[in-house]
């Protein structure tokens, strides 16, 4: 993948499948440490000790359909290459939380990508009812896109119809273009 919100939608999608029904994602750039954070927390089902000890080898999977999955190793090896870390942390029935560390200037790090057409497929692509919280945050600034603040607002209209998946762009694209403008 050579885009992080490529990455973004891997994982935020294992989420989903593990029966999440809120997930936040956290994407924090703090230009003092050079350091670029993403967290993606979820109350899905959760992991045992031993599927955490082993979700970093790329031929663990809980999928039926392949003996091979590749998000979880792919971007550990990414966190690391680029001078960072990855931690996972996960209890069964309580969910899983994802922490991403990448020293921002390395020569490696893919750009962040299309965030905001991230969220559009997530939204577009799940199920009716899960939530999502995006918190973009760079220095001091920040941005809070909540489906439920936007599902109060919407009083029942859907929100995977064409309008309101379009103001979605439009909506976190203008909230991540003022955060990246002020700091």
């Amino acid at each position: 993948m050579n885009e992080l919100s490529l990455y973004i939608l891997d994982l935020t999608q294992n989420s989903v499948t593990a029966g999440a029904k809120n997930i936040r994602i956290t994407v924090e750039f703090d230009p003092e440490s050079d350091n670029l954070t993403i967290i993606i927390e979820d109350d899905g089902c959760g992991m045992d000790e031993a599927l955490l000890e082993r979700v970093t080898s790329p031929f663990t999977t809980t999928r039926k359909t392949r003996k091979v999955g590749l998000g979880i190793p792919m971007i550990k090896q990414l966190c690391e290459m680029c001078e960072g870390t990855f931690q996972i942390e996960s209890t069964v029935n309580v969910g899983t939380k994802l922490k991403l560390l990448f020293r921002s200037s390395h020569v490696d790090l893919p750009p962040m990508g299309d965030l905001p057409e991230t969220f559009v497929a997530l939204i577009n692509g799940t199920p009716e009812g899960i939530e999502f919280v995006l918190e973009y945050r760079k220095g001091q600034e920040v941005f809070i896109f909540d489906t439920r603040e936007i599902r109060q607002v919407l009083e029942g209209v859907m929100l995977n119809t064409p309008d309101v998946l379009m103001w979605i762009r439009e909506y976190i694209s203008e909230g991540i273009r003022e955060v990246n403008q002020v700091s």
